[in-house]
Protein backbone atom coordinates (compact mmCIF):
# COMPACT_ATOMS: atom_id res chain seq x y z
CA UNK A 1 0.00 0.00 0.00
CA UNK A 2 1.31 3.44 -0.87
CA UNK A 3 2.23 5.70 2.02
CA UNK A 4 0.70 9.16 1.62
CA UNK A 5 1.38 12.34 3.52
CA UNK A 6 -1.56 13.95 5.28
CA UNK A 7 -1.63 16.69 2.64
CA UNK A 8 -1.66 14.19 -0.23
CA UNK A 9 -4.50 12.25 1.41
CA UNK A 10 -6.51 15.46 1.89
CA UNK A 11 -6.03 16.47 -1.76
CA UNK A 12 -7.04 13.03 -3.07
CA UNK A 13 -10.00 12.75 -0.67
CA UNK A 14 -11.32 16.13 -1.81
CA UNK A 15 -10.93 15.14 -5.47
CA UNK A 16 -12.67 11.80 -4.86
CA UNK A 17 -15.74 13.63 -3.58
CA UNK A 18 -16.10 15.52 -6.88
CA UNK A 19 -17.69 13.90 -9.91
CA UNK A 20 -15.06 15.47 -12.19
CA UNK A 21 -12.19 14.42 -9.83
CA UNK A 22 -10.64 17.92 -9.97
CA UNK A 23 -8.15 18.27 -7.10
CA UNK A 24 -8.46 22.04 -6.78
CA UNK A 25 -8.55 24.18 -4.76
CA UNK A 26 -5.60 22.96 -2.77
CA UNK A 27 -5.75 23.23 1.03
CA UNK A 28 -5.43 26.84 2.29
CA UNK A 29 -2.19 26.05 4.11
CA UNK A 30 -0.49 24.82 0.92
CA UNK A 31 0.95 27.71 -1.11
CA UNK A 32 3.89 28.59 -3.35
CA UNK A 33 6.87 26.27 -3.36
CA UNK A 34 5.28 23.83 -0.93
CA UNK A 35 2.29 23.41 -3.26
CA UNK A 36 4.58 22.89 -6.26
CA UNK A 37 6.59 20.27 -4.35
CA UNK A 38 3.54 18.28 -3.15
CA UNK A 39 1.79 18.42 -6.53
CA UNK A 40 5.04 17.56 -8.35
CA UNK A 41 5.47 14.45 -6.23
CA UNK A 42 1.85 13.42 -6.82
CA UNK A 43 2.24 13.95 -10.58
CA UNK A 44 5.43 11.86 -10.56
CA UNK A 45 3.68 9.02 -8.71
CA UNK A 46 0.73 9.15 -11.11
CA UNK A 47 -1.81 10.15 -8.43
CA UNK A 48 -2.67 13.37 -10.28
CA UNK A 49 -2.53 14.43 -13.90
CA UNK A 50 -2.61 17.83 -15.55
CA UNK A 51 -5.41 18.32 -18.09
CA UNK A 52 -6.58 21.34 -20.06
CA UNK A 53 -8.91 23.44 -17.92
CA UNK A 54 -12.23 24.43 -19.43
CA UNK A 55 -12.44 27.94 -18.01
CA UNK A 56 -15.77 28.50 -19.78
CA UNK A 57 -17.25 25.86 -17.47
CA UNK A 58 -15.51 27.45 -14.51
CA UNK A 59 -12.87 24.76 -13.97
CA UNK A 60 -10.11 26.03 -11.68
CA UNK A 61 -6.64 26.56 -13.14
CA UNK A 62 -3.56 25.05 -11.48
CA UNK A 63 -1.04 26.70 -13.79
CA UNK A 64 -0.87 28.33 -17.18
CA UNK A 65 1.19 27.01 -20.07
CA UNK A 66 3.42 29.25 -22.18
CA UNK A 67 0.77 29.53 -24.88
CA UNK A 68 -1.89 30.90 -22.52
CA UNK A 69 -3.83 27.68 -21.87
CA UNK A 70 -4.70 26.76 -18.32
CA UNK A 71 -4.16 23.35 -16.77
CA UNK A 72 -6.11 21.83 -13.91
CA UNK A 73 -5.28 18.86 -11.68
CA UNK A 74 -7.37 15.69 -11.81
CA UNK A 75 -7.06 12.63 -9.55
CA UNK A 76 -6.21 9.46 -11.47
CA UNK A 77 -7.44 5.92 -10.80
CA UNK A 78 -4.09 5.27 -9.08
CA UNK A 79 -4.67 8.29 -6.87
CA UNK A 80 -8.09 7.06 -5.81
CA UNK A 81 -6.70 3.57 -5.22
CA UNK A 82 -4.03 5.08 -2.96
CA UNK A 83 -6.77 6.26 -0.59
CA UNK A 84 -8.70 3.00 -0.85
CA UNK A 85 -11.37 4.08 -3.32
CA UNK A 86 -12.09 1.97 -6.36
CA UNK A 87 -12.87 4.20 -9.35
CA UNK A 88 -16.49 4.04 -10.55
CA UNK A 89 -15.50 3.30 -14.13
CA UNK A 90 -13.15 0.45 -13.24
CA UNK A 91 -14.25 -2.86 -14.75
CA UNK A 92 -15.58 -5.39 -12.26
CA UNK A 93 -15.78 -8.34 -14.65
CA UNK A 94 -13.90 -9.35 -17.78
CA UNK A 95 -15.15 -7.64 -20.90
CA UNK A 96 -18.03 -9.54 -22.42
CA UNK A 97 -18.59 -11.75 -19.37
CA UNK A 98 -22.14 -10.56 -18.73
CA UNK A 99 -22.99 -9.17 -22.16
CA UNK A 100 -26.04 -10.57 -23.91
CA UNK A 101 -25.58 -12.14 -27.35
CA UNK A 102 -25.34 -9.53 -30.10
CA UNK A 103 -28.76 -10.49 -31.51
CA UNK A 104 -30.50 -10.07 -28.11
CA UNK A 105 -32.43 -6.86 -27.49
CA UNK A 106 -30.76 -4.22 -25.34
CA UNK A 107 -31.82 -4.39 -21.68
CA UNK A 108 -34.29 -1.74 -20.54
CA UNK A 109 -32.47 0.64 -18.21
CA UNK A 110 -35.23 3.25 -17.96
CA UNK A 111 -36.22 1.98 -14.51
CA UNK A 112 -32.82 2.80 -13.02
CA UNK A 113 -32.70 5.86 -10.81
CA UNK A 114 -30.51 8.59 -12.22
CA UNK A 115 -27.81 9.78 -9.85
CA UNK A 116 -28.10 6.70 -7.65
CA UNK A 117 -24.74 5.47 -6.40
CA UNK A 118 -23.35 2.44 -8.16
CA UNK A 119 -23.19 -0.36 -5.62
CA UNK A 120 -20.07 -2.40 -6.09
CA UNK A 121 -18.32 -4.49 -3.49
CA UNK A 122 -14.86 -3.17 -2.64
CA UNK A 123 -11.82 -5.20 -3.60
CA UNK A 124 -10.74 -7.70 -0.99
CA UNK A 125 -7.89 -6.67 1.30
CA UNK A 126 -8.19 -2.90 0.78
CA UNK A 127 -8.50 -0.39 3.58
CA UNK A 128 -11.95 0.48 2.33
CA UNK A 129 -12.99 -3.20 2.60
CA UNK A 130 -11.56 -3.28 6.13
CA UNK A 131 -13.53 -0.16 7.04
CA UNK A 132 -16.78 -1.60 5.67
CA UNK A 133 -16.28 -4.90 7.51
CA UNK A 134 -15.64 -3.05 10.78
CA UNK A 135 -18.75 -0.90 10.36
CA UNK A 136 -20.90 -3.92 9.50
CA UNK A 137 -19.75 -5.85 12.59
CA UNK A 138 -22.47 -6.15 15.27
CA UNK A 139 -20.65 -3.77 17.63
CA UNK A 140 -19.68 -1.25 14.95
CA UNK A 141 -16.37 0.59 15.31
CA UNK A 142 -15.02 3.69 16.99
CA UNK A 143 -12.84 6.19 15.17
CA UNK A 144 -9.86 5.02 17.21
CA UNK A 145 -10.41 1.41 16.17
CA UNK A 146 -10.72 2.43 12.51
CA UNK A 147 -7.51 4.48 12.69
CA UNK A 148 -5.65 1.56 14.31
CA UNK A 149 -6.88 -0.95 11.73
CA UNK A 150 -6.30 1.16 8.59
CA UNK A 151 -3.33 3.32 9.53
CA UNK A 152 -5.26 6.40 8.40
CA UNK A 153 -5.44 9.62 10.36
CA UNK A 154 -8.80 10.41 11.93
CA UNK A 155 -9.77 13.03 9.34
CA UNK A 156 -9.04 10.56 6.52
CA UNK A 157 -11.20 7.90 8.18
CA UNK A 158 -14.07 10.38 8.59
CA UNK A 159 -13.62 11.51 4.97
CA UNK A 160 -13.71 7.91 3.74
CA UNK A 161 -16.96 7.30 5.62
CA UNK A 162 -18.51 10.48 4.27
CA UNK A 163 -17.15 10.45 0.73
CA UNK A 164 -16.52 6.87 -0.30
CA UNK A 165 -19.10 5.01 1.75
CA UNK A 166 -21.99 7.46 1.98
CA UNK A 167 -21.71 9.41 -1.25
CA UNK A 168 -20.07 6.95 -3.65
CA UNK A 169 -21.46 3.63 -2.39
CA UNK A 170 -24.74 4.96 -0.96
CA UNK A 171 -24.32 3.22 2.40
CA UNK A 172 -26.15 4.54 5.47
CA UNK A 173 -23.84 5.13 8.41
CA UNK A 174 -25.11 5.89 11.89
CA UNK A 175 -23.23 7.00 14.95
CA UNK A 176 -24.14 6.90 18.59
CA UNK A 177 -22.40 7.58 21.85
CA UNK A 178 -21.82 4.37 23.83
CA UNK A 179 -20.86 4.52 27.51
CA UNK A 180 -17.30 3.38 28.08
CA UNK A 181 -16.54 3.22 24.40
CA UNK A 182 -17.22 6.64 22.89
CA UNK A 183 -18.83 7.36 19.52
CA UNK A 184 -19.53 4.16 17.59
CA UNK A 185 -20.18 4.11 13.84
CA UNK A 186 -22.24 1.42 12.10
CA UNK A 187 -23.55 0.63 8.63
CA UNK A 188 -27.27 -0.07 8.77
Amino acid sequence: MTKLSDTQAIILSAAAQREDRIALPLPESLRGGAAAKVVGAMLAKGFLEEVDADTRRGEPVWRETGDGHGLTLVATDAGLAAIGIEPEDAPTAPTGADEPPSDAPAPDTSTETEGAPKARPPREGTKQATLIAMLRAPGGATLGEIVAATGWLSHTARGAMSGALKKKLGLTITSEKVDGRGRVYRII
